[in-house]
């Protein structure tokens, strides 16, 4: 008969892979205390949410919230990073702890219902965040406008020096 704090486990954890927009799956082995710890401090920064569970707990999490594709890579030491907000933000952070530390290793990751496996979170690691992406956007509908806007600022300067011109033609 399974433990009433385990049980609790399996729902905290379900609900938090539900909700999430993004689970990426990660392989800690030989992160210190002290690494973890600043890894955990990195993801909290970015409101990600960490975890270190059983394999067992997770697999039963997983099929509970209709997760069964992560199944298979819940294996080994297995910690899940969960973004709530910014799907892509899990992604680098263990980028950027990656190139200090050379750890953690990403099994698969989940991003908007989409299983990815480790070669497909590689390539997603270029893409920027949510503000700069939307910075792009307005920048690029702003552009045209701004143009067209200075054009018509040079057209009513010329109309302006004939005006000025004609004026100072009849007054001499």
């Amino acid at each position: 008969m399974p433990r009433p704090d385990k049980i609790q486990k399996v729902q905290d954890v379900s609900e938090s892979l539900s909700q999430a927009k993004s689970i990426f799956m990660t392989d800690f082995t030989g992160l210190s205390v002290e690494e973890m710890t600043a890894l955990r401090r990195e993801f909290r920064k970015a409101d990600v949410h960490y975890v270190v569970v059983k394999n067992t707990l997770a697999k039963l999490s997983a099929e509970k919230s209709g997760f069964d594709n992560m199944v298979k890579f819940l294996n080994g030491p297995t910690g899940l990073a969960m973004s709530f907000d910014d799907p892509i933000a899990p992604i680098r952070i263990i980028d950027s702890f990656q190139k200090l530390h050379n750890k953690p290793s990403i099994k698969a990751a989940i991003v908007e219902g989409e299983l990815l496996d480790e070669q497909a979170t590689q390539e997603i690691r270029s893409i920027p965040s949510r503000d700069v992406l939307l910075g792009q956007v307005v920048s690029g509908i702003a552009s045209p406008i701004s143009g067209l806007v200075g054009g018509l600022q040079g057209l009513f300067r010329n109309l302006v020096y004939a005006l000025d011109a004609i004026k100072e033609k009849k007054e001499s």
